[in-house]
């Protein structure tokens, strides 16, 4: 009678790296630290400076903003690439900007819509005067439901630190 053992050993092999997120291989910040996501379960904290952020794929949104008179370009890598490329899992966000503003979002959120994470405003970075360096953007032109202060509320400019819990 055949024994078990290597068929389950074999299953194992195979399924244990589909259970683990992927995770991209991220250099070492080299320049200034511009964002930080920290792990609140495991403490673990994934620092970027802007020359990693800008490897990322890059996605530009114009819309119209109430911040603005009319509509601009947001440039930057999306919310979920970035969340993917520190391993990022969960359920919930804490976004956490250079004043110490704090506001919750869920991660369906960066699923669901195409979140920028705004580096650059109408191609041109963001001073921190400017609402920069980093502001999440929704794209609130392509969907009704985010023209709302709900959303307009969870897109945090001077972003400094994303906690994942």
């Amino acid at each position: 009678m055949p024994t078990r053992r290597p068929l389950l050993l074999t299953l194992a092999a195979v399924a244990l790296p589909l259970a683990v997120p992927i995770v991209w291989a991220l250099d070492a910040p080299t320049g200034r630290v511009v964002l930080t996501i920290e792990f609140k379960a495991s403490g673990r904290k994934v620092d970027f400076d802007m020359a990693m952020l800008e490897k990322l794929p890059q996605r530009s949104l114009t819309t119209g903003t109430p911040w603005y008179p009319k509509p601009r370009t947001f440039t930057g890598p999306l919310l979920r690439d970035v969340l993917a490329a520190a391993g990022a899992s969960g359920t919930q966000l804490r976004l956490i900007a250079l004043n110490d503003f704090k506001v919750g979002m869920p991660v369906s959120d960066a699923d669901q819509y195409d979140v920028v994470l705004a580096r650059l405003l109408d191609g041109q970075p963001m001073p921190v005067r400017e609402k920069g360096p980093l502001f999440v953007i929704y794209p609130y032109d392509s969907n009704p439901e985010l023209q709302s202060e709900l959303f307009f509320n969870r897109s945090a400019w001077q972003l400094r630190t994303i906690e994942v819990q």
